[in-house]
């Protein structure tokens, strides 16, 4: 599901201006539902370190049944042949891109060249599949808890488990972000990257890191990761990454 017209609309009007510049953190499919981050204004310059957060869904897969396109979107069938396994493969595997995805190959959505009927050789990818832990089975339906890397089609995994599709679909975690508890569900640029390792600056660092400019040392703790957020007292200045001894900014929000 991307950002719809109507939805920018209505941010715009809660958040005035700075709703121009919107932006998502990935996408959900039609029939999903769950947690999608929406980036607004200086906020959309961080989707790079957002979107590839690992994800958690709740799936539903529907045993004894095919859909064209996996999902209850799809032309269903019933064929009767219940697996005789309900286990989703776990791991690094292999995952060939489903045609209705919005993975573009020659410069277009496959989504849209499968509304025209076309049928294209479509890419694989690698994803990981941290965990799939069966919930319940009750011989025509199967529930799981699935966290898996950025990129991962659920509705492709439950096919592994051959006549079966995926009938209902929810995410409700990215990283450490669930779904709130509350309608608003807003958070700061702070809070947003709070998952990054954190290196405080004195007042001479932060307006070096506000012009650009980089800085010595690393985040504390010898944590070595690529990525630093660099903050100034409660206010975050700039994402880094690290460089040899240096931390040089990749993005400067101050």
């Amino acid at each position: 599901m991307p950002l719809t017209k109507d939805k920018k609309a209505e941010l715009i009007g809660k958040y005035g201006r700075e709703a121009n510049d919107t932006g998502s953190a990935g996408t959900l499919d039609p029939f999903a539902t769950g947690l999608l981050i929406i980036l607004l204004g200086r906020a959309t310059r961080l989707q790079r370190y957002v979107l590839p957060l690992p994800k958690t869904y709740l799936a539903t897969a529907r045993l004894g049944w095919r859909s064209t396109t996996g999902d209850p979107d799809g032309e269903l069938t019933e064929t009767g042949r219940v697996p005789d396994a309900v286990e989703l493969p776990t791991g690094e595997i292999e995952q060939q891109v489903p045609m209705t995805s919005a993975v573009k190959v020659g410069g277009e959505r496959l989504y849209r060249k499968a509304h025209r009927g076309e049928e294209v050789v479509t890419p694989t990818r690698a994803v990981t599949v941290h965990r799939a832990d069966l919930l319940d089975h009750d011989g025509e339906r199967a529930r799981f808890e699935i966290e898996c890397s950025s990129g991962t089609y659920v509705r492709t995994l439950v096919e592994t488990l051959e006549d079966a599709y995926c009938e209902s679909l929810r995410r409700t975690a990215i990283g450490p972000f669930s779904v709130p508890e509350d309608d608003s569900g807003e958070i700061t640029v702070e809070e947003l990257m709070g998952f990054l390792p954190e290196r405080r600056l004195s007042e001479g660092e932060a307006s070096r890191v506000a012009d650009g400019r980089a800085v010595v040392g690393g985040p504390p703790a010898g944590d070595r990761s690529c990525r630093v957020r660099l903050t100034d007292g409660d206010r975050l200045v700039a994402i880094a990454r690290q460089e040899g001894d240096e931390l040089k900014p990749e993005v400067v929000l101050a």
